[in-house]
C-alpha cells in the first residue's frame, strides 16, 4: 500500500501589521488626557484657592505643588498620557515662582493672565497679515498644506475661528487683570476655571466648524477644475 503523501503545511497568513499613519489622530480632548485631564488640571487651583482662604498663601502654594507632584504619579502609576501631567507640573512650576517672587497669593494666576494676552495678541497679529492661526494650527497638525490661503472664502472660515479665539483669550485677560488688580484671590480661581475649558470649548467647536466648511469648498472646487470626462467611443 502506497504511503499517502503528508497534506502540505497550511500557511499561516498574519495580518499585516496596522500602519500607525492609517491610526486615526488622537482627538483634542484626548491629546489633554481626556475628561480625567480636565478635572486633574484644576484640582491644583481649585486647592490653592481654599487653602490660601484659611491659612497664608505660603501653605496654599505647597499644597497646590503637592497635589499636582501626586496627579502626576497617579498617571504615571496608571499608565495614563503623561503630557497634561507635565503641562501642568510646568504650569504650578511657573505659577510658585512667580508667587514666591511677588510675595502675594494673587502671583500664582500671573502667568496664566499674561499667557493669554500673548496668545490674544497672536491671533490678532495672525489675522492682520492674514495667516489666520486657527488655520495654520489645524494644517500644521494635520499635514494637509495651506490650500485654503489661495480662496477667499476658505480663508474666511478660519478668519471666523481665529477671531473667536481673539476673544477667548483676550476676554480672560480683560476679566483677570482687573481681579488681579483688585487683589481678589477668590474670584481669580473661579473666573481662571470658569472661564477656561467652557469658552476653549466654544472656539474649538468654532474651529471644527470652520475646519468642515474650508474643506467642503476647497472639495467643491476641485471638482469644479477636473476636466469633462471623454464621451466613450460609439
Amino acid at each position: 500500500m502506497s504511503e499517502q503523501p503528508a497534506p502540505a503545511a497550511e500557511s499561516v497568513t498574519e495580518e499585516p501589521a496596522q500602519d500607525e499613519q492609517s491610526k486615526p489622530m488622537p482627538t483634542l480632548l484626548e491629546q489633554m488626557g481626556g475628561i480625567s485631564g480636565l478635572i486633574y488640571s484644576s484640582v491644583p487651583i481649585v486647592v490653592f484657592v481654599l487653602v490660601n482662604y484659611v491659612f497664608e498663601w505660603q501653605a496654599a502654594l505647597w499644597a497646590a505643588v503637592g497635589v499636582a507632584v501626586a496627579i502626576a504619579v497617579v498617571r504615571l502609576v496608571r499608565r495614563e498620557p503623561l503630557q497634561p501631567a507635565i503641562s501642568g507640573l510646568f504650569g504650578i512650576a511657573v505659577a510658585a515662582f512667580i508667587t514666591i517672587r511677588t510675595g502675594s497669593a494673587k502671583g500664582f494666576f500671573a502667568f496664566g493672565i499674561w499667557s493669554s494676552l500673548v496668545y490674544c495678541g497672536a491671533f490678532l497679529i495672525s489675522a492682520l497679515i492674514r495667516w489666520p492661526l486657527a488655520g495654520v494650527i489645524w494644517s500644521t497638525l494635520n499635514n494637509s498644506g495651506f490650500k485654503w490661503r489661495s480662496d477667499k472664502t476658505a480663508r474666511l472660515y478660519y478668519d471666523v475661528a481665529t477671531l473667536v479665539w481673539i476673544l477667548v483669550f483676550g476676554s480672560k485677560f480683560v476679566v483677570q487683570q482687573w481681579l488681579y488688580s483688585e487683589d481678589n484671590v477668590g474670584l481669580l480661581g473661579l473666573a481662571r476655571i470658569a472661564m477656561g475649558y467652557p469658552l476653549t470649548a466654544i472656539a474649538i467647536a468654532v474651529t471644527v466648524w470652520a475646519v468642515r466648511k474650508a474643506d467642503k469648498r476647497l472639495a467643491q472646487l476641485a471638482a469644479e477644475e477636473e476636466p469633462p470626462a471623454a464621451p466613450e467611443p460609439a
